[in-house]
């Protein structure tokens, strides 16, 4: 018996082959799928998808064999591996010197047939094979050593997709912990500004209050600079502390929010303002959702709709319907409508397309991105669509997961 070689570049092919974590796993139907196949292929009792680790060959999947792995030294496949081809046919292996006295061949499982396909990672490194035995002397046919190969292409397809997902996955977990950490660095940071901000803005109040009389106009000018600043950077504060929270709701936290007691939360909220009509319509009496992020998005978009509306008489409609397994809602209002350019820009954080709302303050781009983070957190999306002159339509969606009985509101 000749025992196989380690592969020339031994160490980086055991890295690949760790790097699909595939070793000692369960048997799965589609790997056992191939391999059945391939013995209905080639007429053999025996077919196997083998991975040569450092020591061992261990079997991924097998046919007609019970044992799950074997000493590599024995290996058939840690020749074929070798092979300038990379296929490897053994029609008697009692007549092949390399194999005649092999433990596997005067024992059981008696390996006298063999027809191994390397199966080539990166590179085209060697990882294993998928093979067909047989007990008894055979000859393979041209046809069929080529259904081997395409099969092979199969086993690493598998292999291919599994590591990418595992890849994906991970880039994922990542992801979500690095945007967790940011989140609260910015919930940290924009909470521990307040403080000083706070005092900023009374010292500059009492200093315009009670001192302006001994200041010229140019210190006046600059305290109300202060002033103003303040109070600007203290908005985009209170914004980074709302975005930030944003996706901390749960999707699963939900609750029965009745429409009326919506229609009486907005109106509270908005009914001061004297020069806005808010109407709501539904043929829906209550809807099953997570009550404070709905309440979120619609307060946002609301005050959105007023605060850049540039009509002496502002007019929203709320509008909220149920499609299949998906709450529909729609904000209407008759102010300035949206560029078509600027329609997805609005939803970026920090984006900001007006100079000022209609009380002459600057927006800080937090608000609508905030909207579409909540939004997409609790499996919908949002949406604008907006034709200068002529008002602008923003529609999300958030999942229905039961069905509501309706009445008009």
């Amino acid at each position: 018996m000749i025992a196989p070689q380690n592969h020339e570049n031994e160490a980086e092919r055991l890295a690949l082959l760790q790097s699909y974590s595939i070793l000692d796993t369960e048997l799965e139907e589609d790997y056992d799928n191939l391999v059945l196949l391939a013995s209905e292929i080639c007429g053999t009792p025996i077919s196997v998808i083998t991975l040569l680790d450092k020591d061992r060959q261990w079997f991924k999947a097998r046919h007609g064999l019970d044992v799950s792995e074997t000493e590599r030294q024995y290996s058939f496949c840690g020749h074929t591996i070798h092979e300038a081809d990379n296929i490897l046919v053994v029609e008697d292996a009692r007549e092949d010197e390399r194999f005649f006295d092999n433990p596997i061949v005067v024992g059981e499982p008696r390996v006298i047939f063999y027809a191994g396909v390397t199966l080539k990672g990166a590179s085209g490194m060697p990882l294993g094979t998928l093979c067909v035995i047989d007990n008894k002397p055979k000859k393979i046919t041209e046809s069929q050593l080529a259904a081997l190969k395409i099969l092979s292409d199969q086993v690493m397809n598998l292999l291919e997709l599994r590591k990418s997902k595992m890849n994906l996955e991970s880039a994922n977990n990542e992801l979500k912990l690095a945007n967790r950490e940011l989140d609260n660095f910015a919930a940290v940071a924009a909470h521990d500004l307040k403080s000083p901000l706070n005092n900023i803005i009374s010292l500059s109040n009492c200093l315009r209050d009670f001192y302006a009389p001994k200041m010229d106009d140019e210190g006046k000018q600059i305290v109300e600079f202060i002033r103003s600043s303040s109070e600007t950077l203290k908005k985009l504060i209170t914004g980074l502390l709302d975005y930030s929270k944003s996706g901390q709701f749960n999707i699963d936290d939900k609750t029965t929010i009745m429409l009326s007691d919506l229609q009486r939360t907005i109106k509270e909220l908005f009914g001061g303002r004297k020069e806005c009509t808010i109407h709501i319509n539904s043929d829906l009496d209550s809807i099953y959702a997570n009550k404070v992020a709905v309440e979120q998005i619609l307060i946002n978009l609301i005050a959105n709709a007023i605060k850049y509306n540039d009509k002496p008489s502002i007019e929203i409609e709320l509008e909220i319907k149920e499609q299949d397994s998906f709450y529909e809602f729609f904000v209407k209002d008759n102010g300035p409508g949206i560029h078509k350019d600027d329609q997805e820009k609005i939803f970026k954080i920090f984006e900001v397309i007006s100079e000022k709302d209609r009380y002459g303050d600057k927006g800080t781009g937090i608000g609508l991105a905030t909207v579409k983070k909540v939004v997409e957190g609790l499996g919908g999306k949002v949406t604008v669509t907006s034709e200068l002159g002529e008002g602008a339509t923003f529609a999300f969606t958030i999942k229905s997961p039961i069905v509501v009985e309706s009445t008009m509101v």
